[in-house]
């Protein structure tokens, strides 16, 4: 089921209603049995993979809390390679064997395995994985309950495309079942209207731009400009991905936990530091505790720091798909972050980092920030490297400038989008409207929303969420 479809609301629906029925420990067995309906929807057989691993890694936690020293480090390793062996099967087998037979000139088609990928895979073994380390770190006492833990892995609003949820943040919130406020209902169903926004109205109206300039077609009867086509898979990937984590913190909240955010405006990041601070925050976190960190981090040698950046953002490429695009887009940005290291070492000792960091410079670097943001999407989004150096040789021939002014909201969108972040710089409106404002104020809010989705939607088309392939 998507978000964006009747289907998921008349669901979504009717597991409020249930839920709001039951009392603390039916409800969680409830929601555990939803998850995996909702689950189930895609394919049945993924049920099965979900919760063979829900139970390995409840298990392994209980032997990693019991053990001690070599015996402890083993049983993390264990999980550990269990994870990511299940990863590696299922998302990599095939990419493996087309990397093995092109290094030596076979034919791979005879070796290949016939593998359907699991929905949201990535996001549940990277849990499995924080779970199992947390534990063995003492960050966390091993979950005796199953039911806590099997909600943990399968809990449907982020189980395909996240936020990777860490453990010390979800499983406070089991001990006791919070009552839904008033200001709960308003911040859950404010997300949700604005995430469908992000996804129906926009993200929908990008991606047939962006698809026609990548496979070579035509949008409203015309052939898509290189620009026009990198820039809209930008303003596509932005509203796609951070629309669903909208929806799905609202889904959340309005069933009574609470999710971490995902997104903090990573358009407007000054430098590539900071981008990578508001994109996908949890999978940034994530790779930075259990990766970086594991490598040694800021503790060792420069020239191994650079190193470990590289390895960490090649394989966060990877964990986004198996192609070596996305590794390129992966040390791409690697290159980008030591780049920017070296620079603030650089003006920080000849003394001008005042200067580079006055206020009136930052929408230059803003910009500058999006500009190479954007342009690292073209491997992430190009279905191989010619065709990545196709559009990367196509933006640097003369553009015509007539269907951007065909089709004004591809640059309307993104500066109504940016005046918009800065009149409510602080969140102050949106906060208004859940903490303060009236209830028929809040209503005609929601009404004007509504309205909104009713005249932009984009219905005509389903375009699924970019992050179900990851």
């Amino acid at each position: 089921m998507l978000f964006d479809t009747f289907q998921y609301w008349v669901f979504f629906a009717g597991a409020l209603l249930l839920l709001a029925m039951l009392r603390d420990h039916p409800a969680k067995i409830a929601l555990v049995v939803l998850s995996f309906v909702f689950y189930g929807f895609w394919d049945w057989r993924f049920c099965l993979l979900l919760a063979g691993s829900i139970a390995a890694n409840y298990f392994f936690g209980r032997a990693i809390d019991a053990r001690e020293g070599a015996s402890r480090k083993r049983a993390v390793a264990l999980a550990v390679a269990f994870n990511l062996a299940v990863l590696a099967f299922f998302k990599y087998a095939n990419f493996f064997v087309d990397s093995f037979a092109a290094l030596f000139g076979l034919d791979p088609s005879g070796m290949l395995l016939n593998i359907v990928l699991p929905v949201g895979i990535s996001f549940f073994t990277f849990e499995g994985i924080a779970y199992a380390v947390d534990i063995y770190r003492r960050q966390l006492k091993a979950v005796r309950d199953p039911v806590d833990f099997s909600l943990f892995i399968s809990f449907f609003p982020h189980l395909v495309a996240g936020p990777i949820i860490r453990p010390m943040d979800f499983f406070p919130q089991l001990a006791q079942r919070p009552a839904i406020t008033s200001e709960d209902s308003r911040w859950g169903m404010r997300e949700i209207l604005k995430g469908l926004i992000k996804k129906v109205a926009l993200a929908n109206w990008f991606a047939p731009i962006a698809d026609a300039w990548y496979s070579g077609g035509q949008y409203d009867g015309a052939a898509v400009p290189a620009y026009a086509g990198v820039l809209a898979f930008s303003m596509q990937i932005y509203f796609d991905f951070s629309g669903y984590t909208d929806i799905a913190r609202g889904c959340a909240r309005l069933l009574g936990y609470r999710f971490p955010p995902n997104f903090e405006r990573p358009y407007l990041s000054a430098n590539i530091t900071e981008f990578w601070r508001r994109w996908h925050i949890s999978l940034s976190f994530w790779l930075r505790d259990y990766l970086y960190i594991s490598l040694g981090g800021n503790r060792v040698s420069v020239p191994r720091m650079y190193l470990n950046l590289l390895i960490v953002m090649g394989l966060g490429g990877l964990w986004h798909g198996a192609s070596w695009n996305f590794a390129v887009w992966g040390l791409y940005h690697g290159f980008l972050l030591i780049g920017h290291r070296l620079w603030r070492r650089f003006v920080e000792a000849r003394g001008i980092a005042g200067f580079v960091d006055a206020k009136w410079f930052a929408p230059v670097w803003v910009a500058f920030t999006f500009v190479i943001v954007t342009l690292g999407w073209i491997p992430f989004r190009a279905p191989d490297f010619a065709s990545s150096w196709n559009t990367l040789s196509a933006l640097f021939a003369p553009q015509d400038p007539a269907f951007a002014l065909a089709h004004p909201a591809l640059w309307g969108v993104p500066l109504v989008t940016l005046a918009f972040c800065l009149v409510d710089r602080d969140r102050r409106v949106q906060d208004w409207l859940t903490q303060r404002a009236s209830l028929p104020v809040a209503a005609l809010a929601g009404a004007l929303a509504l309205l909104f989705l009713e005249l932009f939607a984009q219905v005509e088309t389903q375009v699924p969420f970019v992050y179900f392939q990851f």
